[in-house]
């Protein structure tokens, strides 16, 4: 009697290049974060060589420029790419789960809400933890409201979030134009600053840092599922995925990243919507590289962008979130040609 080896089923040549693709794909961005954290650290007013940062990396003294470094550059540095990250990570999140490719983070609100919170806070004299806490409470309301008037027959559809985000939205616009019209000149400066975005009073980037952490391990055991609810309800719902509960988490997850990103460096716009976009089409839909390649070139943008917006006119500074505009608005305009 003779045997036979068991039969083995080869990868297709398309399941090859896809492995192939996820395994440079994820070290390359992460290189390219690491050059973009250590340009942040040495550039600026004060120049630190390469090897005065790799005696401040190994615990030692490196005199006025370790001081530099730990003090101001490194919590402005970490803050950046932290809310880089967690805008792209929350970008790709909303993109699937209103099924629309050119969807941002801010669309239902949570940007105007954090706005509102952080606004009314400058307007009483509060700073530093109340102004961080007021601007997260903010948030979390008008996600509270969002989800709560999104209501529909059996669950909250994409269209109806849309919808219901866009209004809360004008709401809070409206209201941000209203705090700033009574406003005193004062603080009025501060006000415009964290509405453009400034990452310059992140003093505490740990939870920034600890968030994205957490979403990253967060949204691993949910990629298979979003791969599949990319495909449309009905498609996810008859193999086996809990579509309602599924969208509620993702609907929670990205809110809460975005608004501790707000919270954190104010309303940086445009990140949440280029980077997962170009992504996409760089590298294919499976949601399995594209959440961690977003969130990696989100950290790397937004810092490489505050790291031009405190050098390009030294030793006057930028609100980061102009230089994301800049970026961002033809980037979206090409996006929309080609979708046309």
């Amino acid at each position: 009697m003779s045997s036979h080896p068991p039969a083995t089923t080869l990868p297709s040549p398309t399941a090859l290049r896809a492995l192939r693709r996820r395994a440079w794909v994820l070290p390359a961005l992460l290189l390219a974060l690491a050059a973009a954290f250590a340009l942040a650290l040495a550039v600026g007013s004060v120049a630190v060589s390469a090897a005065e940062l790799w005696q401040i990396a190994t615990g030692g003294d490196a005199g006025m420029a370790g001081d530099i470094v730990r003090s101001l550059r490194l919590p402005r540095a970490l803050a950046a790419a932290a809310c880089g990250g967690l805008l792209a990570l929350a970008g790709a999140l909303m993109q699937v789960l209103l099924r629309n490719p050119l969807a941002d983070p801010y669309v239902l609100g949570i940007s105007g809400g954090a706005a509102v919170g952080a606004l009314l806070a400058m307007l009483v004299g509060a700073a530093g933890l109340l102004l961080e806490l007021s601007a997260f409470a903010g948030a979390l309301a008008a996600m509270a409201l969002v989800f709560g008037l999104a209501h529909g027959e059996g669950s909250r559809t994409p269209t109806r979030l849309l919808l219901t985000g866009v209004i809360v939205s004008a709401g809070c616009g409206a209201a941000v134009s209203f705090i700033l019209a009574v406003a005193s000149e004062q603080s009025l400066r501060g006000m415009l600053f964290w509405l453009m975005g400034d990452a310059s009073t992140a003093s505490r980037p740990g939870v920034a840092v600890a968030a994205l952490l957490g979403g990253l391990v967060a949204c691993a055991p949910l990629a298979r599922d979003l791969n599949l609810l990319a495909r449309g309800d009905g498609t996810a719902q008859l193999l086996g995925v809990p579509v309602v509960r599924l969208r509620l988490v993702v609907y929670l997850l990205a809110s809460a990243l975005t608004a501790i990103a707000v919270t954190t460096v104010g309303s940086v716009g445009f990140v949440g919507l280029v980077v997962p976009h170009l992504i996409r089409l760089a590298f294919g839909n499976d949601q399995r590289l594209l959440l961690p390649a977003s969130a990696l070139a989100g950290a790397t943008l937004l810092l490489l962008a505050d790291t031009a917006a405190r050098t390009v006119i030294a030793p006057a500074q930028l609100p980061v979130g102009v230089l994301t505009a800049l970026l961002g608005v033809p980037v979206f305009l090409f996006l929309l040609n080609r979708h046309r």
